[in-house]
């Protein structure tokens, strides 16, 4: 009998690697799957706090996608790791900071560090030609291959038929046959096949999940590099920027201001990181205070989120100042007007 070939798969969670890994699992194919964390994935976490997202799936997808397939998943955490990737990209970043090819060339190497370390054959992604305008162009697709050094034991089983053969195919493991040939930006033959297959529920296919494709997101992540004279962050960082409206008034501070209760309850978490903000005599949001702040920065700070209060209409609001120790100092403020609050200090 011949030997049962292993394959681990690239799992992001949306519809192209859940449908990737089916198909290998088709051809008798035995696969696990890698998720690499870098703190930037649009997850469930995100969707749990604002009223907006309140119907979206609150899950992580690549877990979900592991269940649906049978499969076990590893979640890797690659933060630190991953620095040195968004920091100096080799082949440069997208239309914001996302650095999609040194990106898939990071997690390829490191998925073929795991392959040899576990006694793996090759590997699987759900990548299709044409489909992201950096990462998977016909010209692009051989260089994650060549700077990863996981040359052709890379499989893409969705688009692999418009691609040369690979070391899996020449051997045997699978039948190139049953492969497909898809392309372009188009998703109606993967929902096609999903269909096929019987996947019903799966993420949206479109927009990928990274947050550094954001435009408004990547716009606060540069404030913040040029706001510390550095480009580091930590996991606290990446996760604030994805929450609450933020607003500099001054290079020495910011504001995080919650923009619904949700929000205003994730940012209480951060109370001993961060001084607050918040509005005591009218209903209003809190607000987080990143920076070192005078006397008259607190005053603008304070009439900025009594701005976004119902009492923004008052001559006069009650406000509380909370220090990083508990200890809390009572202001009243005029709020400022809806003209005076300048689109410049909006990130």
């Amino acid at each position: 009998m011949s030997k049962q070939r292993k394959a681990v798969a690239l799992i992001s969670g949306g519809l192209d690697s859940l449908l990737a890994v089916r198909v290998m699992q088709e051809q008798g194919i035995y696969v696990e799957g890698i998720n690499f964390f870098t703190g930037f994935c649009v997850e469930g976490h995100t969707h749990a706090i604002r009223k907006k997202d309140r119907k979206k799936p609150k899950r992580n997808n690549a877990l979900w996608c592991a269940e649906q397939l049978g499969i076990k998943l590893h979640i890797l955490d690659i933060i630190e790791e991953y620095k040195q990737v968004l920091f100096n990209p080799r082949y440069g970043y997208g239309a914001n900071l996302n650095p999609c090819l040194d990106c898939k060339i990071f997690m390829v190497k490191k998925a073929k560090e795991w392959m040899e370390a576990h006694a793996f054959d090759f590997i699987i992604t759900g990548e299709v030609i044409g489909q992201r305008p950096m990462s998977q162009r016909k010209d692009t697709l051989p260089v994650v291959q060549r700077d990863s050094g996981i040359t052709d034991r890379l499989l893409r089983p969705l688009c692999a038929r418009n691609l040369p053969e690979t070391l899996p195919e020449r051997e045997g493991w699978v039948k190139r046959e049953e492969l497909y040939d898809f392309s372009g930006r188009t998703r109606k033959p993967q929902m096609a096949l999903a269909k096929k297959f019987g996947f019903e529920d799966y993420a949206q296919p479109a927009g990928g999940c990274c947050f550094l494709t954001d435009k408004q997101y990547a716009v606060k992540l540069a404030d913040l590099w040029q706001s510390r004279g550095a480009r580091e962050y930590e996991l606290d960082d990446i996760m604030l920027l994805k929450v609450g409206r933020h607003i500099r008034p001054a290079p020495n501070y910011k504001l995080i201001v919650a923009r619904e209760e949700g929000e205003g309850k994730f940012l209480q978490g951060y109370k001993r990181q961060y001084p607050q903000l918040r509005v005591t005599s009218h209903g209003g949001p809190l607000a987080l205070i990143d920076g070192e702040l005078s006397a008259d920065d607190l005053q603008l700070a304070a009439r900025i989120v009594a701005r976004y209060s119902q009492g923004k209409m008052e001559p006069e609001v009650e406000m509380e100042y909370i220090d990083t120790s508990g200890h809390v100092q009572p202001m009243k403020v005029v709020p400022l007007g809806p003209m005076d609050v300048k689109p410049e200090w909006m990130l």
